[in-house]
Formats: structure tokens, C-alpha cells, sequence
């Protein structure tokens, strides 16, 4: 472990890691005279630079290493700023910076004679440098600013093309359900991005507050270090429920259930910012987020964290469902991508979620992390492939591709291979040893309802096999559709991309495969890694929780004291073993969908069409391309009855009872002053009069 105070030594490197791309990000603008070349050279320049600053601290987190550095901040509260360099943290940050590097270069040729670069450049690099500010700071407050920072370069690149060309709509123009059209302009699609992503923010914000008031600290090592905050909460039956509205912060971000709408509308924004998104940064805040907090509450798990991490299990599991259906019959390149991560996305909360569940947390934690490395990896390059096709056939509905595999043979070598891994084939993909892992974990978690999880995600991995090979087979095979041919006709051949495009994503997905390879070694390292981390920094280790420097009523508990654990020392689990039904349901899983996939898009046996022409299937079609009707439900709850409600009260409560209340004061001045003028005639006898009658009326009524 390596502790340093300020900058000083290699922690100045954990610093400059997030706060390179800010300053790149700042310098940015000056550039605006520049050549295009030049502005996006120095933005990859910015980078490159923060991701070799990433690579000069891994081998500190590989050996189990630290930096902690800390400065004052908010001195009053006795709050520092700080980065926490531990080895969760360093290996995401390389996969972030190295990822995010790979997406700009390619970005200088895709984006080659837009408008605005100045801008795209500056949020690029803004994107980058919150998001590593989030994985690398060292408290929660630091890491809202960074979740805030990511929220708002979200929306500026989503709707980048702020004009709103229909070109850059997604969605099928005239597509509607329950009267909510589901297809959407790049403004408003940030809008909703924005927005949704806000509501997770307040869960996340009220869940670290509630926390800070009973800790009087947002570090992560301070609440480990005193656990008397967590005695405290649970006594008044708050602990869980704030661990759990920091999770709908993630649930925002990584776009679950219920929050999930806004990612599928999410694809009017560059191909570039699709794959920064769903591969390094935003919905990968989330994951990030609960692995950072999950050994924390497990730590914690004598004050009974189950409902947390059950919560955390199923909506991952939920949410893995729901968008693999969808993704099954989205005409959409972009969308059905979009739909696949929030799907793998499931996966990975699902794991984290069974790891809390587990006896065992470190493989369940381990095969979350897997997963989110594995998909990374492959998700960028198929974006960015995706991004090649765009570019070339000028439209992002399948249909109207087809037969593209003969003119640009580079793409599709590459795209097949980023979904092998997708659709994880067995033994030479990273996607299917990381998603075994998974499998293995919910199978020997003995958590209650294991089975009806292992249940949901076998029938995800086969869905997730079937769509992908249905893009693979409707992109690249059968005949060029009429696009196609209308694109040719017109003299322009339909040809393989530039270098700078095909090398980000070609690279990308050959290390999906030759990772894969070695992909169960790769895991055992991966798993030695974090459960030497787990047990040296949290006591977690195969027998349960060993206390670090907890409190008393910690230490004494009867939970601890019959789990037997082992010391720090004896905690590594000294090998992995692959579990037969896990090895067997991923294979399994492959073959069904990979092979449904294939007789119908690949080969074309049959025509898909037709299986929907009977009414019990053409209603199923129907309410999986209407997105289960959720995006309505939530325009409707969200928008439209609001709205409706607001019209009422306009239409009564403004207009007629405060516009009816005006008229109606300034009437009854105006009779009052006709009485008052009636009154006042200026003969000082009249007044007399009065005068003296009422003198005799009030002595008369004193009398009586």
C-alpha cells in the first residue's frame, strides 16, 4: 500500500489521470481557428496522455497496491478531496482510458466535416474525465461530481445534432403506441436522458446524505474504519433503504428497470458517443458504482444487507429480460446494440447482486467485473463498427443493408468476431467465459430463489445468442436491399472505411478473442486479484467477514462469531473451478439461439414473416416492438396526465377562479365608491343631519 499526502510522488499520477482530460477539455476551445486535423489530434492526444498516466500505476493495483492522497476541501465539515488508486479502481480506470482512446481515434475520421467540433471535442473529453473522476475518487461527494459531470455531457452529445434532421431521428417515423410516438429527435432524446438520469441522481444524493448524517464523513475508508454510523441506522431501520437509494442512483445511470427508457432513444447522438457510452463511460458509472459500494455494505452484512443486495440481483435480472426481448425484433443497428448493453448491463448487477447472497462473495464479484471488462471490449467495437455501416449505407434500419459482407470484408471479419463474443461462443471468446462465471456464481450461491435467476439468465444468454446472429445475418448476408442497389446506381460503391475507422475496432475485437483464449486464466487472475483486495481491505474472504477495526457491537456479533472465517492471509481462494451445469447451460444457450439465428437470418430457410402471421404471435411481436408498452406508461404517468392535469387547473383555477376573483374585487370597489360619492355631497348641513341622527339612534339604543 502506498499512502501519500497531496501531490506528492505517484499519486500526482492517480490525479492527472481525471484532471488531464479536463484541462484537455479547457484548452479545447482556443483550437477553434485550427484545422480539423489538429483539433481532434489534440484531443487524442489528451487521451492518450491520461491513459498512459492509467497504465503507470497498474502494476501497483495488480500487486494489490494503493494510492490514497488526500487535500482539505470543505474544511468546516472536516471534508477532504481525494483519489482512492486501489485495484478495483486502477483497472477500471485503464479500461476506461484505453477504451476511450481507441473511440477517439476513430472519432477523427467519423466525425471528419461535421460542424461543431469544437464542441464535440470538449464534451469528448469532459465525458472522459468525469467518468474517471468517479472511479477514482475517494468519497461519495466527489463521485456525485463526477456522476453530475457525465449526466451533463450525456445530454450535450446525445443531442449533439440539435437540429433535429429527421435523419437523425431513431426510431420508425409514424410508429406509435397507446398514442405516444416511439420514434424521437436528437433534442429530445438528451431531454430524456437528462431527465431520467436526474431521478436517479435525488435517490443517489438523499442515500449519501442520510448516510452522512449518522457518519459525518463520505470517504469510503471512513466508513469502513468506524462502523458505529451503520449500528446506528439499522437500530431506526435506515440503512438499507439508504444503501438502496444510492443504488437508483446506478439504476439511473446504467439505465434498469424501471429507468431504462432512456438509453434505447439514446442512439441519435454519433456512433462515437453510442460507443463511449455504452462501453466506457455513463451506464458503466453505475456497475462501477455498486462494486464499489457492494463490498462495503457486505462488509456490513452483520447488520443484515440482504434486502439490499436482493434488490440489487433482481432488477438486474429484470432488466436483462426485458431488453432481450426487445432486442429481438428491433429493425434498428444502433438500438438493437443499445438494447443488448442494458441487457448485459442486467448481467453484471445480477452478479453483484448474487455476490451479496452468496457465502462466497468473491466470485460473484468477480464474474460481475469479468463481464463488464469482456463487454466492454466487445460492445465498443461493434458500435463502432456499427458506425463504419452507418457511414456507409447512409441509413440505421437492417433491412435496409443486407449482402454487405463482399464490399467490406474488414467490417465484417471484425463485427462477426466482437459477436462471437457477444453472443458468447464457447472457449475462444472472453463474452463466454465471463458470462459462465456468472452462471457459475448463481448456481452456487445457495441463495433461495437462485434457480429462478440461473432460469432468467440461461434464457437471456439464448435471446442475446438468437439477435445477434439475426443482425450478423441481416447486415452481412442475403441479398443488397434496395438502399443498397439505389446507393450503387447512383455511382457510389459501397466500400470498406478508412484505416482510422476499421484499426479502433478491429483491435478491440481481436483482443475480445485473443483474451478469449486464455479467457479462463485470464478469469483466475482476475479472481486472485479481487480476493486479495477483498480480504486485505474488508475482510472478505470465503468464510465471511473478519472485522477490520470495527466497533464492538461489530466484533460481537454472533453472526461473525459462528462463520468461523479465516484470517486475511488464508482468504485467496488458491483456484477456480469450472462448474459443469454453468459450462453446459452456456454452451447450450449458444447453440439454441446461435443455431435459431442462423437457419432464419444466415441461411434463410425460412422466412421470419411468416411465423408471425398468427394472431398469438403477431400480438407477442407486437408488444415486444412496442417496448412492452413502458416507454407509453412512462410518457403517460410523466407527461401527458401532468399535462392534462395542469390544462384543468389552468382552465378553472386560473381562468375562472383567479381571473374571476380580479374582476370581481375591482367591481365591488367600484359600487362601493359609487355609494361612497352618493354619501359625500359636500353640504355641511346634510352632515349635520346625520350627523345628529345618529347621536339620537346610539343614546336611544343606550336607553333601551
Amino acid at each position: 500500500m502506498v499512502e501519500v499526502i497531496g501531490f506528492e510522488g505517484i499519486g500526482v499520477n492517480a490525479w492527472l489521470i481525471w484532471m488531464t482530460p479536463f484541462i484537455g477539455a479547457a484548452l479545447i476551445p482556443i483550437l477553434r481557428k485550427k484545422s480539423e486535423k489538429i483539433k481532434g489530434y489534440v484531443a487524442v492526444a489528451f487521451s492518450v496522455i491520461s491513459a498512459l498516466l492509467a497504465l503507470s500505476i497498474l502494476p501497483l493495483g495488480l500487486s494489490n497496491g494503493e494510492i490514497h492522497s488526500q487535500i482539505p476541501w470543505f474544511s468546516a465539515l472536516n471534508i477532504d478531496a481525494g483519489v482512492l488508486a486501489d485495484p478495483l479502481a486502477i483497472i477500471m480506470s485503464n479500461l476506461v482510458a484505453w477504451i476511450s482512446v481507441a473511440i477517439f481515434v476513430y472519432s477523427v475520421s467519423y466525425m471528419h466535416g461535421q460542424k461543431s467540433l469544437i464542441r464535440y471535442w470538449f464534451f469528448m473529453l469532459f465525458f472522459i474525465g468525469s467518468m474517471q473522476l468517479i472511479v477514482l475518487s475517494d468519497n461519495l461527494l466527489m463521485v456525485f461530481f463526477g456522476w453530475e459531470g457525465v449526466g451533463l455531457a450525456s445530454y450535450a452529445l446525445i443531442g449533439f445534432w440539435y437540429t433535429d434532421r429527421k435523419k437523425d431521428y431513431v426510431g420508425r417515423e409514424g410508429h406509435t403506441a397507446w398514442g405516444i410516438p416511439q420514434w424521437t429527435s436528437p433534442t429530445h432524446a438528451g431531454i430524456k436522458a437528462f431527465l431520467l438520469n436526474r431521478a436517479g441522481d435525488v435517490m443517489m444524493l438523499s442515500g449519501m446524505f442520510m448516510i452522512f448524517m449518522y457518519s459525518g464523513t463520505f470517504g469510503f475508508r471512513e466508513l469502513l474504519a468506524d462502523q458505529t454510523w451503520a449500528h446506528v441506522m439499522m437500530q431506526q431501520n435506515l440503512l438499507v433503504p439508504a444503501a438502496v437509494l444510492i443504488f437508483g442512483g446506478a439504476i439511473g445511470k446504467s439505465a434498469q428497470f424501471p429507468l431504462n427508457e432512456w438509453l434505447l432513444e439514446a442512439m441519435t447522438g454519433p456512433t462515437s458517443v453510442s460507443a463511449l457510452i455504452h462501453a466506457a463511460t455513463m451506464v458503466k458509472a453505475g456497475v462501477f458504482l455498486v462494486a464499489r459500494i457492494g463490498p462495503l455494505f457486505f462488509a456490513l452484512s452483520v447488520f443484515n444487507m440482504n434486502q439490499f443486495f436482493e434488490i440489487v440481483t433482481w432488477v438486474g435480472a429484470i432488466t436483462a429480460l426485458l431488453l432481450a426481448t426487445q432486442a429481438i425484433v428491433n429493425p434498428e443497428i444502433k438500438k438493437v446494440l443499445a438494447y443488448s448493453t442494458g441487457s448485459q448491463i442486467g448481467y453484471m448487477m445480477m452478479a453483484l447482486g448474487i455476490a451479496g447472497l452468496s457465502t462466497n462473495f468473491v466470485d460473484g464479484y468477480t464474474a460481475g467485473f469479468f463481464h463488464l471488462i469482456s463487454h466492454a471490449l466487445f460492445k465498443a467495437s461493434l458500435f463502432m463498427a456499427a458506425g463504419a455501416i452507418l457511414h456507409t449505407v447512409h441509413s440505421r434500419f437492417m433491412n435496409d443493408m443486407g449482402g454487405l459482407k463482399k464490399n467490406m470484408r474488414k467490417t465484417y471479419i471484425f463485427f462477426l468476431l466482437a459477436s462471437l463474443s457477444l453472443a458468447s461462443a464457447p472457449l475462444i471468446t472472453l463474452g463466454f467465459w465471463s458470462k459462465d462465471a456468472i452462471f457459475a456464481s448463481i448456481l452456487e450461491s445457495n441463495y433461495e430463489f437462485s434457480s429462478y435467476v440461473f432460469l432468467i439468465a440461461v434464457t437471456v444468454a439464448i435471446m442475446t445468442s438468437f439477435y445477434t446472429f439475426r443482425m450478423v445475418g441481416l447486415v452481412f448476408f442475403g441479398k443488397p436491399s434496395q438502399n443498397v442497389v439505389n446507393i450503387e446506381n447512383k455511382g457510389h460503391r459501397i466500400r470498406e472505411v478508412d484505416k482510422m475507422m476499421w484499426l479502433p475496432f478491429a483491435a478491440l475485437a481481436i483482443a475480445s478473442i485473443g483474451f478469449g483464449v486464455v479467457g479462463f486464466a485470464f478469469e483466475g487472475q482476475l479472481h486472485d486479484i479481487f480476493s486479495t483486495y477483498l480480504a486485505s481491505y474488508f475482510g472478505i474472504n470465503e468464510g465471511g467477514v473478519v472485522p477490520l477495526g470495527g466497533t464492538e457491537a461489530v466484533q460481537s456479533s454472533p453472526e461473525l462469531a459462528e462463520s468461523g472465517a479465516a484470517t486475511v492471509e488464508g482468504s485467496k481462494q488458491d483456484a477456480l473451478e469450472l462448474n459443469p451445469l454453468a459450462v453446459v447451460s452456456s454452451v447450450a444457450a449458444f447453440g439454441v439461439g446461435g443455431f435459431l439465428g442462423y437457419l432464419f437470418y444466415i441461411k434463410r430457410i425460412g422466412d421470419p414473416e411468416k411465423i408471425s402471421d398468427n394472431v398469438v404471435s403477431k400480438a407477442l411481436w407486437k408488444f415486444l416492438y412496442n417496448r412492452w408498452y413502458l416507454n407509453s406508461i412512462l410518457y403517460w404517468i410523466g407527461v401527458v396526465i401532468p399535462l392534462a392535469a395542469y390544462r384543468r387547473i389552468y382552465k378553472y383555477f386560473e381562468n375562472i377562479l383567479m381571473y374571476g376573483i380580479n374582476p370581481s374585487v375591482q367591481q365591488s370597489m367600484v359600487m362601493m365608491s359609487k355609494v361612497a360619492k352618493v354619501v359625500q355631497t359636500g353640504n355641511v348641513q346634510t352632515y349635520l343631519y346625520v350627523f345628529a341622527a345618529g347621536i339620537i339612534i346610539i343614546t336611544m339604543l343606550l336607553l333601551s
